[in-house]
């Protein structure tokens, strides 16, 4: 972590002398530093929707034989080394966030800005015009690099330009913007599935957009206060001060600023003073737990793979696509409402709603696969059928037999009927079971049959 973050027990004493107005020069400065977040919601938008796209099978190119009627755009790949274009980046990211760190603390937030965009570019440039997997790779290790100097100073940079009172706010910008990026990525996906064969080079070469904007306007991007006093440059940072906030009247808060500077730079071993018992609830819970368990709720695993979820739920390349584009839509809207109440409520409140939500949707999401069951009572439409009849089906299998209707129960037919479901439908393959309405095992046919259909009927 980047200094500047630590206070002794003085450090904002004086907040409540602290004045402040919403001037263009600090818009400005919001909204160039939290293009950051757009540079990781972008890429993770666009690899993930790509990760099933099929690249021209040439020059380490590799794609499966699953027909592209099927599929769309996307095919499993078969070859292990393409599984690098995923996480090479994440690993690049992550050794980058070493030298970021130093980046950050020393020469400033603004200069960790400008080398993530400019690394952004490159592997953007490198993915679009790749000729092979190894292109493709080493494209994805700038990309890496960018998103670990951005996501290092992008939050940081954010917190040190907002005013106290609204800081939660500005500093969810970072949020909002990965998460538009994810949006227009879902669109940008969508638009180009059917260019071929090239659509997949746009979508990876149009991430050089943002990277670009983030860098130009990084050049005219003020320092923070918090940095320039860092670096002894008082002078400076009172000048920045007065411009950002809009007021001469900043003496309050530029006290603090010095105050918590020397009070970090009195530490002489900070992550040796990280371990000591005082500090460790803030170290394993707020540094380390939180940002964990945030991942390991597989929330971005879930963004990152939700056109192929989609898609293992029976939909069609474009519906998983748009499907996509409206989780997307989701994350954007909470992170809106977040915005509007987290200085009002406090992030713990957020925590625990946050947390109770997740409860209760992992809670509930099962039982509504056992209530409708009940509530149709598929039972005693099945119960009166001339054959027992067995419906099975392989969201996987290739090599299904589908039987004709005529094998199956008219009620089980009609049913089939009513809710929308055709036997011949690629993804459902229903296999036909004789039964005896009078045999010692009809009980436990129709048993099956009432709860595969059920599946069927809630899953297709």
């Amino acid at each position: 972590m980047a200094g500047g973050g630590v206070v002794d027990s003085k450090g904002g004493a004086r907040a409540h002398l602290y004045e402040y107005r919403i001037t263009p020069y600090f818009i400005f400065a919001c909204i160039v530093g939290s293009m950051g977040g757009s540079l990781f919601g972008y890429d993770l938008g666009v690899s993930g929707e790509l990760f099933f796209v099929s690249f021209p099978v040439k020059r380490g190119f590799s794609q499966s034989s699953a027909s592209t009627e099927k599929t769309g755009l996307y095919c499993k790949y078969d070859n292990q080394i393409l599984t690098l274009f995923t996480s090479s980046l994440y690993f690049a990211a992550l050794v980058s966030t070493f030298g970021a760190s130093y980046v950050t603390r020393n020469k400033g937030r603004r200069a960790s800005i400008i080398s993530g965009s400019i690394s952004f570019f490159v592997g953007a440039i490198l993915n679009a015009s790749a000729q092979n997997i190894a292109m493709l790779i080493i494209g994805r290790i700038f990309l890496g690099f960018g998103i670990g100097f951005g996501n290092q100073a992008v939050p940081l940079y954010l917190s040190e330009m907002a005013p106290s009172k609204i800081r939660g706010a500005v500093n969810q910008l970072f949020q909002l913007t990965t998460c538009l990026g994810i949006l227009v990525a879902n669109f940008v996906n969508y638009g180009v599935e059917r260019i071929h064969p090239w659509g997949w080079r746009l979508s990876l070469g149009l991430a050089a957009v943002p990277s670009i904007l983030m860098f130009i306007g990084g050049i005219f991007l003020p320092e923070t206060p918090n940095s320039l006093v860092e670096q002894g440059r008082l002078d400076e940072a009172r000048q920045i001060l007065e411009k950002v906030r809009g007021t001469p009247k900043v003496e309050a808060e530029f006290q603090d600023l010095i105050d918590a500077s020397n009070a970090a730079k009195a530490i002489k071993h900070p992550f040796r003073n990280l371990l000591k018992r005082k500090n460790r609830p803030q170290l394993v819970i707020g540094a380390l737990g939180i940002p964990a368990f945030q991942q390991l709720t597989g929330m971005n695993s879930i963004l990152f793979y939700a056109p192929v979820i989609f898609q293992s739920l029976g939909f069609g390349a474009g519906a998983a696509l748009y499907s996509s584009a409206i989780t997307s839509a989701a994350l954007v809207l909470a992170t809106f409402i977040s915005m509007a109440f987290v200085d009002k409520f406090g992030r713990r409140a957020f925590f625990l709603e946050a947390g109770c939500e997740m409860i209760l949707c992992s809670v509930l999401g099962p039982v509504g696969l056992v209530s409708p069951e009940r509530a149709l009572s598929i039972r005693d439409k099945i119960s009166r059928a001339e054959h027992g009849g067995l419906c099975k089906y392989d969201l996987h299998s290739t090599d299904c037999s589908v039987f004709s209707r005529g094998s199956l129960s008219s009620q089980i037919r009609d049913l089939l009927a009513v809710c929308g479901l055709d036997l011949h439908h690629e993804q459902l393959h229903f296999l036909a079971v004789a039964g005896d309405e009078t045999g010692p095992d009809r009980g436990d046919t129709f048993a099956m049959a009432e709860s595969l259909v059920l599946e069927e009927i809630l899953w297709t």
